[in-house]
């Protein structure tokens, strides 16, 4: 979502004339776009902002901006105080008040013409009218907010409560996507399964991903992410059902003890989750799986991980993105629970998580050797092609071909843990 939102922002200042540079010493607007979802991307953003101080002395002129969850959707007056060089603050998947403010700086100089360029944007949600090239593969907002409350997350009260946007928005910018070179959306929410039960059109997110198959050109469609809740059998089956759906499914488990899912409220047992993946798996031949989980939840016992521990080891998930609990200001767990677990322990639970997932994905990773796989080419990394297959492996292929944007067929010569090696096929 933070990646759908710096695009966002880059492609309203871009439709009106700036220009991106990878160098801030020559920028005359930085744009820093904020996580708070840990304690470590807080720490990294706060760095970032106190290093961009300097560049402000040196030119008063720089405008510097700080949006997303560092800033919330309430504003943020401590920040403000705290940061005066900074002149813009704006909640996540805002630009309004950075055109504002460029819009009202540069009237006075600037034709009549470039401030209906500003208002054109404005009008234009998501920056829908830009004639930016798009990347091969787009991140697509659907659900912004949430307002499920887990008792770790700092997300709804810097984001605020769910809310879907409507069909024909994402429609018409999905469509702008695809003209403008993007072969793959990737649709977006905290939690994406809830797309359209906040709409009085009765759309929901099976309907949805039929409608944009439809688009031509569009050669691939990804969601996420889901939760256990809202993984209706009714999604499922559109996956298996849509060609241009792929098969692979992001839905976090977060923890495998009961007791701890409890603590949490993440509304399921351990047991509904692994019945879910049995269901996905019977549905979606040959589906890959991603989950998240947080070890070190307070009240989190060596008798609970363990629980997590052989979830994980029982399910053989393709794809685990791992955490260390870190209390986040406002939520429950940090107003009412004691962070009891010492940073040592979580360390070591996290590696032997990671050790665990790296011998799984690496046993799956060799049934693909001498397999043909269909690999969206997004782009280059050093001197190789880099792509991914249907399920969301990445694979990497050396060539004198243009591939960005093509979907060719690889045959997998070397598998590791993370990643693919091929030759065109």
């Amino acid at each position: 979502m933070n990646v759908a939102d710096s695009d966002r922002i880059a492609r309203a200042l871009g439709s009106l004339g700036l220009e991106e540079t990878a160098d801030p010493s020559q920028a005359g607007m930085i744009v820093l776009n904020t996580c708070v979802v840990r304690q470590s991307a807080e720490d990294r953003a706060l760095g970032r902002l106190n290093s961009l101080r300097p560049l402000k002395r040196e030119n008063p002129n720089l405008i510097i901006g700080l949006m997303g969850c560092l800033v919330g959707i309430k504003g943020n007056a401590a920040m403000e105080k705290r940061y005066p060089w900074v002149d813009i603050f704006a909640a996540p998947s805002d630009p309004e008040p950075f055109l504002r403010f460029l819009g009202n700086k540069f009237d006075q100089r600037e034709s009549e013409t470039w401030r209906k360029q500003v208002d054109d944007v404005l009008d234009a949600e998501f920056g829908v009218t830009t004639e930016a090239r798009h990347t091969v593969s787009e991140n697509l907002p659907i659900v912004l907010g949430c307002s499920h409350a887990c008792a770790y997350c700092v997300i709804p009260g810097r984001r605020g409560k769910e809310q879907s946007r409507e069909p024909q928005k994402i429609m018409a910018e999905a469509r702008v996507m695809v003209e403008h070179g993007a072969k793959e959306l990737v649709l977006l929410g905290q939690i994406v399964d809830r797309y359209g039960l906040d709409l009085e059109n009765g759309m929901l997110l099976p309907e949805l991903l039929a409608e944009l198959s439809a688009i031509d050109g569009l050669e691939r469609i990804r969601f996420l992410t889901s939760h256990p809740n809202w993984m209706t059998d009714d999604l499922i089956d559109a996956v298996a059902r849509l060609p241009k759906v792929m098969p692979h499914i992001e839905v976090p488990v977060q923890a495998g003890d009961d007791e701890i899912l409890l603590a949490m409220r993440r509304g399921y047992t351990n047991q509904n989750y692994r019945d879910l993946v049995a269901r996905i798996r019977s549905r979606i031949p040959g589906v890959s799986i991603g989950t998240d989980i947080i070890v070190g939840f307070p009240g989190e016992s060596e008798a609970a991980f363990e629980q997590t521990y052989r979830l994980l080891e029982d399910l053989k998930l393709d794809v685990a993105h791992l955490a260390r609990y870190s209390p986040r200001p406002n939520t429950y767990s940090a107003k009412f629970l004691t962070d009891d677990v010492p940073a040592d322990e979580k360390m070591r639970r996290f590696r032997a998580l990671e050790d665990l997932q790296k011998e799984v994905v690496g046993e799956i990773n060799q049934k693909f050797l001498s397999q043909t796989e269909p690999v969206l080419f997004e782009g280059k990394s050093k001197d190789r092609w880099r792509g991914r297959t249907p399920t969301n492996r990445l694979v990497f292929v050396e060539s004198s071909e243009d591939l960005i944007g093509q979907i060719r067929d690889v045959r997998i010569s070397w598998a590791g843990p993370w990643s693919l090696l091929g030759d065109l096929y």
